[in-house]
Order: C-alpha cells, then sequence, then structure tokens
C-alpha cells in the first residue's frame, strides 16, 4: 500500500473521521483530505506526530512495500494528546510575547485611572481649584472613564489573540522533536530578565507605600496626604506592569514545557476549578467599584485589593481540598 491508502486504512481503524484527524493533528480538513488523495505528502514532523499518534513507525508510513509491524492495539494516553511542531510553538510564543505588553498596559491604565479622580477632589476640597466638587468629580470621573475604555479594549483584544490556544492551559500537550530544546534555551536566556524584571516591580509596589506614609505623619490634614496617595498607585502602576510583562512571557514557556502552573496535574485541576477564581476576582471587583462609587472613598478602598489577594490563599487550599476529596 502507499502513504495515501495506509492513511485512509489506520484512520478508519480508529473510527476518525477526516475532520477527527485533522483536530488531533492540528491541522486543516483539507489537508487530510489531499494526503489520502495522494495529491501531496506530508512534512517529516507530520509523519512523526502520525506514527505516535497510531502506534505505528515511520517506516511503515513511508514505505510503501512495508507492512504493519505489530503494533499495540491500544493508543497510549500520550499518543492522544495534542502535538505542538516548531511552527506553532513559536507562533504561540510571539503571540504571548505580544500580549504581554497589550496586558500589562492595560493593568497599569485600570490602576492609574482614579488618580486623577483622588487629585482633582482632593484639591477642590482643599481649596486649590476654584471648581464645584460636581465638576472635580465629574472631570475626574471623565478621565478615568477614558483611561478604563481603552484598557478593556485591550484586554479583549489579547483574548482574542491568544484564545486559539486556550487549550494549552487545560489539556496535556506533546512536543515534537526539538520544540522543548528550543523552548529552553529562550527561557534560560529569559530568566535573568525575569528575575531582574519581577524584583524591582515588587519594590516599586511596596515602595509606593512611602510617600502615603510620609505625608500622613507630616501633614494628614493637607493635600499632601490625597497626594501620597497618587504617588502609591503611579508606582504601583508601574510595579505591576513590569510583574505582568514577564510573568505572561514567563508562562508561555511553562505552558509549553508543562512545568510550573502548568503540570498535567495542575492543568487537570485548573480545568474543573477554574471557574472558582473567575467567581472570586469579579466578586472582588464588584464589591471595589461599589464600595468606591457609592462612598466616594476611592482613597481608602483600594486596600480591598491586598485584603483580596491574601483571602485568595485560603480560597486555592479549599478549591485544593475539594479535588483531593
Amino acid at each position: 500500500m502507499i502513504f495515501a491508502d495506509k492513511l485512509i486504512d489506520l484512520r478508519k481503524k480508529n473510527g476518525w473521521s477526516q475532520e477527527d484527524l485533522a483536530e488531533k493533528l492540528n491541522v486543516s480538513r483539507q489537508s487530510i483530505s489531499k494526503w489520502e488523495g495522494a495529491q501531496s505528502i506530508p512534512d517529516m514532523s507530520r509523519i512523526i506526530q502520525m506514527s505516535e499518534l497510531f502506534g505505528v513507525t515511520t517506516d511503515y508510513l513511508l514505505k510503501d512495500n512495508m507492512e504493519q509491524v505489530e503494533a499495540s492495539q491500544e493508543i497510549s494516553d500520550d499518543s492522544l494528546n495534542k502535538t505542538i511542531g516548531m511552527e506553532e510553538a513559536n507562533t504561540f510564543l510571539n503571540a504571548k510575547e505580544a500580549n504581554s505588553r497589550r496586558v500589562a498596559l492595560a493593568v497599569m491604565l485600570c490602576i492609574l485611572s482614579p488618580i486623577a479622580l483622588i487629585m482633582l477632589g482632593g484639591a477642590q476640597e482643599f481649596g486649590l481649584l476654584p471648581w464645584s466638587e460636581n465638576m472635580a468629580a465629574g472631570i475626574g470621573l471623565l478621565i478615568m472613564m477614558l483611561m478604563l475604555i481603552p484598557a478593556v479594549g485591550l484586554f479583549i483584544l489579547s483574548y482574542l489573540k491568544v484564545s486559539p490556544f486556550e487549550y494549552l492551559e487545560k489539556e496535556a500537550v506533546e512536543t515534537l522533536y526539538g520544540v522543548s530544546g528550543m523552548v529552553k534555551d529562550k527561557k534560560d536566556k529569559f530568566q535573568p530578565i525575569h528575575t531582574r524584571y519581577l524584583l524591582t516591580g515588587v519594590l516599586l509596589c511596596i515602595a509606593g507605600t512611602l510617600p502615603l506614609f510620609a505625608c500622613i505623619i507630616f501633614g494628614d490634614e493637607s493635600f499632601w496626604a490625597v497626594a501620597g496617595i497618587g504617588a502609591l498607585l503611579l508606582l504601583a502602576a508601574v510595579g505591576v506592569l513590569l510583574i505582568v510583562r514577564v510573568s505572561i512571557i514567563w508562562g508561555s514557556y511553562q505552558m509549553l514545557l508543562e512545568e510550573g502552573d502548568y503540570t498535567r496535574e495542575n492543568k487537570t485541576r485548573n480545568k474543573h476549578y477554574g471557574y472558582i477564581n473567575g467567581v472570586y476576582w469579579c466578586l472582588a471587583t464588584a464589591i471595589f467599584l461599589a464600595w468606591s462609587f457609592i462612598s466616594d472613598s476611592w482613597e481608602i478602598s483600594w486596600i480591598v485589593w491586598p485584603i483580596a489577594g491574601v483571602l485568595y490563599g485560603g480560597v486555592a487550599g479549599i478549591t485544593s481540598a475539594l479535588r483531593k476529596r
């Protein structure tokens, strides 16, 4: 038999349609149709992928005069996993690198958005602006919305760009020859940058409390106390930008290598309990916005986020206990 006939035979033995096989090989159905019609032949990486998928040797697939040798009657779990080739891996890494800039900028805009409202409200309260309270609040809210709207747009665009690779966060994958080595090399080269940016970001977030404390100590009834809140948010925004930027890139390496938070065990856990995280942070956001708008206490309501971060450890522990049970 020629390759085309062998491919048809193996596909039908496994009870797969052309669409099913195309999905497993991450190719189009038209490609499968052309291979089975002897109109084209897949490259070597796909041949290797098919040999693992069908449980046969590459020689059997490539040599017309070679009959199928005894192969396992059951396909191993690993051979049923999605496979990642060099081209797809590079496309994914490039997409995540571009997204790291978008998401980091969007998060920074969200943190910076209330600064104008806080500063204008404080300036009006202490008589530094000849505006009414409503005017100061209105302009502050307008500036905040002008920053939140592009931030939301960046979040949506970022999701759309990487949504084709969403399975990497939830499903076990197999990398073809050379992919793991390439990813490990990129990860090793990026590690010093990851460490430097992460450390700088954390220090900036901590340093953001210093001007606030200084303003409270030397003049808690002056505009400088309000300015301290603005400085805190500014430094925190820059720090979080650095942290998010490198964390997304680092996470992309871990996804392909199935390390850290993306081991197969963690993927299974996240697949079943990931919705809890989404509900938790949506609830935290709702509490923050409700408290801030209803009481107009933006200078205090930001404390929701560190509290939510601390409590999240408890939520993660409960979900982990439920999973084990």
